[in-house]
């Protein structure tokens, strides 16, 4: 059997530039935001996914989908650029206490199969990591996804995320982000989606020495996600991270939020968008060239 191997959704250089668009009832608080038309109907977000891959997907090695607004449609539109390679998000969000995911299982409806045979090199499981929840549980997790994904040759991608505990209200973000990165920096899977630590912000001495103790943690290559990173700051975050240790970003945020809720979507992921991919592009391939 094929199976891939991280070459398959870098870039030239060897780092990675991926673009996320599988955000989903979090994408529709966003057009709501921006002051779209409530309730936001499913077209609109399968629409802005679907114009943002066919835009988009020339400036990125790889780019991140859902099956539930428009994997399908990517697909049958044949939106992604050549160079570009295809992920498809494999976890179910769980709705409750008032948010749109607050807890995450596999997506049993996800078919690894028909996802290579369309041209999908990887599949992504988000892991909520909270304290005060069953460690086991969560490994035991990420086992069945590496193995969902490497029997069927796709490379396997997590993403764990923190989140306050479910019981008091002592949360230390910073920390929790380290023993995540403890706890499943080194379960199998072929690459780790973090959150950047100080979410980007301080001094870059800081930020240095937070990434660096964040990849003492992670035992495989680790990219940053934009969410929760002013935009501005991210270039300079993709930058400190890969300085100490990442080989690049999987973000959607950053590139294209500013644009959400905009007449002319496509005029703008053009005007807006892209020129963002394209730097973030070049700064990890700056980054590459210098280890």
């Amino acid at each position: 059997m094929n199976h891939y191997t991280l070459k398959d959704i870098t870039r030239p250089s060897g780092g990675f530039a991926m673009l996320a668009v599988d955000q989903r009832e979090a994408m529709r608080l966003m057009f709501a935001a921006a002051g779209s038309q409530s309730p936001v109907a499913d077209q609109v977000l399968t629409d802005f996914k679907v114009n943002a891959a066919k835009i988009l997907s020339p400036y990125a090695s790889a780019i991140l989908v859902d099956q539930q607004f428009c994997y399908r449609q990517v697909v049958e539109q044949n939106a992604l650029a050549q160079s570009c390679a295809m992920i498809v998000a494999a976890d179910e969000f769980i709705p409750g206490n008032g948010i749109p995911v607050d807890s995450v299982v596999i997506d049993k409806s996800v078919d690894p199969q028909a996802v290579k045979r369309n041209g999908g090199k990887a599949l992504k499981l988000l892991v909520l990591w909270r304290s005060d929840e069953d460690a086991q549980q969560r490994i035991e997790m990420v086992k069945e996804f590496n193995q969902l994904c490497h029997t069927n040759g796709l490379l396997s991608i997590i993403e764990p995320v923190v989140r306050p505990p479910r019981r008091g209200d002592k949360f230390d973000r910073e920390q929790a982000i380290i023993d995540a990165a403890r706890e499943l920096g080194d379960c199998g899977s072929d690459l780790y989606k973090v959150e950047m630590p100080l979410s980007g912000k301080g001094s870059r001495p800081e930020l240095l020495k937070a990434s660096q103790r964040l990849n003492e943690q992670i035992n495989m290559p680790w990219v940053i996600l934009s969410s929760g990173i002013d935009e501005k700051l991210f270039p300079r975050a993709v930058s400190v991270a890969m300085t100490a240790g990442a080989s690049g970003f999987l973000a959607g945020r950053a590139v294209w939020s500013s644009v959400v809720g905009l007449p002319d979507t496509e005029m703008m992921l053009r005007d807006i968008s892209v020129p963002k991919l394209q730097r973030l592009g070049e700064i990890v391939d700056e980054m590459m060239a210098r280890r």
